[in-house]
């Protein structure tokens, strides 16, 4: 146990020591895993034997996967179909038949080629999507490619697992010429490792194929059908250890199903999230799995960089960074390609190439079990692990490379719209203080609006909080038109920007003459030029708030509650009834110091307003 407890300390220390120096630096959090785990692991000798300890660790990739899921839904998932398996198997196929080519042209026989293709063909979801988060990249045309690659990259593992075994190696094959530094071992040096348990060892192709359609089946049916009243029945107890202890059994459940029938956890993980995508309490199971997920992907960062076998790079550096680099620039070049064919341009192009230009690790998994099933010799097998590590150590220098390049091209890219998932019958334009109010005050009384604003924290911080709504610019007509304005029965414009408030008026009035537009002005002048483009309501925003700041006052000045209310009634229609009036006065061409008739009628105006509002109060607390 002390030996245990000592090994917790020394990576938690790192960690806390590394990780704010790299943020400090401006490194990232990634860097600073990976250099706190170098640090500890072959550089200082503080730890060694990191495999078990990195399998645990592989649970944050698991866990992260599983928010994923809880992200998206179903619709969604359909929705990036063509970018999913163009853009995803193009890149996984490409690359791993390049890479084969160019291993076959070393002297390889064809079978490792291909596995080497296919596991350098994988990219390390964790650092990648750890990063564009953490860079508020992720919303980005780029960062949504990237995200993309990386899920069908997840998906790939599947079949690249059924397909190694078949390139299993016989004794008489020969990996290597002579006299290279990746020459293999002897036949005796082949590794005589063992698979694990399983359900379908044994079995036939047809058996292997129902036992995994049975497990997926199992997981959509469960998470469909009997986590619901689960969940309802644990949070009865109002006990949030036991919320926190469902979330983990279920991440930990579907591992331990997908490890049976040999798929991969992080891939079971994810369909489960997408089957709670539409749960109501799909934001608690975030919040409660989102400290382990962070937690255990640094510590898995770490043991890759407590991994890396200095000594083998000592041997031959040149060559193995040489190998590494050549790995980087070859899927950079396809990455590169395949994001022009797909109209990735600028910065989104520069993102997409150097974000997914590592190895991840998926490819430990995938050298592990070739080595296991002698489809690679373990000397082979290292050499591939150190390349897989070190290029995982190269990918927050990418990233620096890119921001860079991109503070060279100018301001950075504009995230992408989100794509909008349900349409109501109210659109909230601009979801501030204003906006916030609106939606809430309808969802208090059951109704949903379709919420758009081009302020991404924002929509981020509502959706923290449970509520939801959609990024993108809500003076865009696609983006209207995909909110469902043709439908829609109310529009609240409640942008900050003045003039966008009097485009979006003037085009959702153009578009539907009977739609109903609510709009916010910012004072008078606005509220003229608002009518004017077609609003059908316009609320001054800090109009109603002072007529209640004033009914305080005359409360205070020992006026009677009912009759200070009268007063700020009477005091309403008369301005209501000014604001018409002197409406027609207005001309946007004329300064109003200038225009004569509207000042003068105010005047008039502003000196009937006591008496009526006087007469107007006593007669409504004197009705008789």
């Amino acid at each position: 146990m002390s030996e245990f407890l000592i090994q917790a300390a020394l990576y938690l220390g790192a960690g806390l020591i590394a990780v704010p120096l790299a943020m400090r630096f401006k490194l990232g959090s990634v860097l600073g895993y990976l250099l706190a785990g170098l640090c500890i692991g072959p550089a200082l000798g503080l730890v060694s034997e990191t495999e078990d300890i990195q399998h645990f660790a592989e649970f944050g990739v698991v866990m992260m996967l599983f928010i994923i899921g809880l992200e998206l839904e179903p619709r969604v998932l359909w929705q990036m179909r063509t970018r999913l398996l163009g853009l995803g198997g193009l890149q996984v196929t490409v690359t791993a038949g390049l890479v084969a080519l160019g291993v076959s042209l070393l002297g390889y026989d064809w079978r490792t080629a291909l596995a080497i293709g296919l596991i350098f063909s994988l990219s390390s979801t964790a650092i990648v999507l750890q990063t564009l988060n953490e860079k508020g990249l992720m919303a980005t045309s780029g960062g949504r490619a990237s995200f993309s690659v990386l899920l069908a990259q997840d998906i790939a593992v599947i079949p690249m697992l059924a397909l190694l075994p078949l390139l299993a190696l016989t004794p008489d094959v020969v990996g290597a010429p002579d006299g290279s530094i990746m020459r293999p071992a002897q036949a005796s040096d082949h590794a005589s490792g063992h698979h694990g348990a399983s359900l379908v060892a044994g079995l036939p192709g047809w058996g292997v194929t129902l036992i995994t359609l049975s497990a997926i089946g199992a997981i959509v049916l469960v998470g469909r059908y009997f986590t619901h009243p689960l969940y309802h029945l644990i949070a009865r107890t109002r006990l949030r250890e036991l919320n926190t202890a469902f979330a983990l059994f279920i991440v930990v459940s579907i591992a331990v199903l997908m490890n049976m029938v040999g798929l991969s956890p992080a891939l079971g993980a994810f369909l489960a999230g997408v089957v709670l995508a539409n749960s109501e309490f799909r934001h608690e199971l975030e919040s409660a799995v989102e400290p382990f997920k962070g937690l255990l992907l640094g510590l898995f960062f770490i043991t890759v960089g407590a991994g890396i076998d200095l000594g083998l790079l000592a041997s031959a550096p040149l060559t193995i960074l040489g190998l590494t680099l050549a790995m980087i620039f070859l899927k950079g070049a396809v990455l590169f390609t395949l994001g022009w064919v797909f109209k990735l341009r600028e910065r989104a192009h520069w993102l997409f190439t150097l974000s997914l230009a590592q190895a991840g690790e998926f490819g430990f998994v995938l050298i592990t079990f070739a080595q296991q099933t002698e489809v690679l010799l373990p000397s082979m097998a290292q050499l591939l692990l150190l390349i897989v590590a070190l290029s995982m150590l190269i990918t927050p220098l990418l990233f620096i490379a890119y921001e860079r390049l991109t503070h060279r091209l100018g301001d950075m890219e504009h995230p992408e719209p989100d794509e909008i998932s349900a349409q109501d019958k109210v659109i909230i334009a601009g979801i501030g203080r204003f906006g916030q109010i609106v939606n809430r005050m309808l969802q208090a009384a059951g109704m949903t609006a379709t919420v758009l604003d081009n302020d991404l924290e924002t929509i981020r911080l509502m959706r923290s909080f449970g509520f939801k709504g959609y990024y993108g610019d809500p003076t865009n007509p696609g983006l209207l038109e995909a909110a469902g304005i043709e439908e829609a029965k109310v529009l609240v414009v409640a942008i900050d920007d003045d003039d966008a408030a009097l485009k979006l008026v003037a085009y959702a009035r153009r578009l539907r003459p009977d739609l109903h537009i609510i709009a916010r002005a910012r004072d008078r002048v606005h509220t003229y030029k608002l009518v004017r483009a077609g609003a059908s309501q316009t609320v001054r925003e800090t109009f109603d708030s002072s007529l209640r700041a004033g009914r305080y006052v005359l409360q205070a000045m020992d006026v009677a509650e009912f009759d200070a209310y009268e007063h700020e009634k009477a005091f309403y229609r008369h301005d209501r009834h000014v604001l018409h009036e002197l409406s027609e006065l207005w001309d946007p061409d004329v300064p109003i110091s200038q225009n004569k008739a509207y000042i003068e009628r105010a005047r008039e105006l502003e000196r009937e307003v006591e008496t009526q509002i006087v007469a107007a109060a006593e007669k409504e607390a004197n009705p008789r």
